[in-house]
């Protein structure tokens, strides 16, 4: 898994996009932090969508560093939640302005899953997270249901033996205002 890892840091490192296995679906990914690799995620999946694109973090010490309004009971049940969950939180920071969407918001999770949780220990970043489809498609629960369009986009394919046990559907959905008003959307 290290080698592995490490030829996936590469590529993050140097502006380039990844697809790899989450603990949801399998996911394309990019450094956070810049603005012309989230680009390249959005002319792949032919989307200008900024709320189809989430982040990974490692943990909630890493999520505060990219919100910075988000409310306590956010980080409340993120701790409680029992199956992939992601936050939408006010007060995006320090990603790529093309990730944030006009309200100011970022789709944030921590994935329970043992490559990706490597890998952002590593990167010490957020990575992109966004389902290995073209908008409107499918997303796919495996490496062999992700379309030859996608693959030849991207710049490494993690092995598909580190997929690990993935729930093979997409994250439930709570949004989190600033003053704590919470919206279920998946």
């Amino acid at each position: 898994m290290e080698r592995e890892i490490a030829l996936a840091l590469e590529v993050l490192r140097n502006g380039g996009v990844i697809l790899y296995p989450t603990d949801t679906v399998w996911g394309i990914g990019c450094d956070a932090t810049n603005a012309e690799a989230v680009q390249k995620i959005y002319d792949l999946k032919r989307s200008t969508d900024k709320k189809s694109m989430l982040v990974l973090c490692k943990d909630a010490d890493m999520v505060v560093r990219y919100v910075n309004k988000a409310p306590g009971i956010a980080f409340e049940v993120m701790e409680m939640s029992t199956s992939p969950l992601t936050l939408i939180l006010p007060g995006a920071v320090g990603v790529a302005p093309n990730l944030i969407p006009e309200e100011g918001t970022l789709g944030v999770r921590v994935p329970n899953h043992d490559f990706c949780q490597k890998l952002l220990f590593k990167f010490g970043k957020p990575i992109v997270s966004t389902s290995a489809n073209i908008s409107g498609e499918k997303s796919p629960k495996n490496l062999a249901e992700v379309t030859k369009t996608i693959i030849d986009g991207v710049d490494f394919v993690v092995n598909p033996r580190f997929q690990g046990h993935p729930t093979g559907k997409p994250s439930s959905i709570i949004a989190f205002g600033p003053d704590g008003e919470v919206k279920i959307i998946r």
